[in-house]
């Protein structure tokens, strides 16, 4: 069958998927089954696309009908430049935690420069924010940390994909992940985008999200903030005196994670907004203690 009329036939399959753009999708998809590019797809749509690829490509298109996400047919996802693998079983990074990374490399270049120093990332899924961390800032050594299997598989071959040899992985509930090591007071900075969806707001998820991501690195628990319970007050002990916490947020949660810091005794506590304007990150500095 030729390109454009397997094209089609796709497009018509999804065209009524909400959340979606039909013919990128199919486009996308075709792509990543004949290994070419987008430009090659819109150019050669007289060529025969043989009879197995054919049946694989509507078998996908199906799977996207049903509200699969794009991003695990593909096994693909652009992030800070970069096009990380992803598959079912980690989270699919979004645009809003761009937010994060790229306020961490600013940090990075402001106060630190070309210092080597230590960051740790906390629930690493793909590794989003961990190897684009480590990727733009050669100088800093990363660790992160993941309870679950498939994220550090996934993270891994990310690192591999990238060529990093900064960055270090290991399995763990948050901190346990890093016990033993000897790393109390040596991170510059500790970030985490956090399982932060509270249980009244799952079921109003789009089905691509509740259907189909890890329940468990979207469920905050109750109100959707019991893993900052957890992270904020045990991070004092990995971070450096003056050391960053930066976390990514709800659009609802700032006031709440602000609050937690500061009770905490983080210092020049704030809030930083997303493209849209909503609250995003909360960042906040270890106070240096008082001998």
């Amino acid at each position: 069958m030729e390109i454009n009329r397997l094209l089609k036939i796709g497009v018509d399959k999804i065209k009524d998927r909400p959340y979606s753009n039909p013919v990128l999708e199919a486009v996308l998809v075709l792509g990543e089954l004949l290994n070419v590019d987008k430009t090659y797809i819109y150019t050669h749509g007289e060529e025969k696309v043989p009879q197995p690829l054919v049946d694989r490509f509507l078998e996908l298109m199906d799977k996207r009908k049903e509200g699969y996400p794009i991003q695990y047919l593909i096994n693909k996802r652009e992030f800070m430049g970069l096009d990380f693998y992803v598959e079912e079983g980690v989270l699919i990074p979004r645009q809003d935690t761009e937010i994060l990374v790229e306020y961490v490399l600013d940090y990075i270049d402001e106060k630190y420069g070309d210092s080597p120093i230590n960051i740790l990332d906390l629930g690493i899924g793909s590794g989003a924010i961990s190897l684009s961390l480590a990727y733009y800032r050669k100088n800093a050594t990363v660790y992160g940390v993941d309870i679950h299997d498939t994220p550090l598989k996934v993270a891994n071959i990310n690192k591999e994909r990238f060529r990093l040899d900064n960055v270090k992985l290991y399995k763990g509930d948050l901190f346990e992940g890093i016990e033993g090591l000897g790393l109390e007071g040596k991170f510059h900075i500790i970030a985490s985008n956090p399982p932060y969806i509270a249980r009244k707001d799952i079921d109003s998820l789009q089905r691509e999200v509740k259907d189909y991501e890890p329940i468990e690195a979207l469920y905050g628990g109750e109100d959707g903030l019991d893993y900052y319970r957890r992270i904020i007050p045990d991070s004092k002990k990995y971070l450096r005196e003056e050391g960053l916490l930066v976390l990514e947020i709800g659009f609802d949660q700032g006031k709440d994670v602000v609050h937690m810091m500061e009770e905490e005794g983080f210092k020049e506590v704030k809030v930083i907004k997303d493209l849209q304007g909503l609250d995003r990150v909360v960042s906040g500095i270890k106070v240096k203690e008082l001998d």
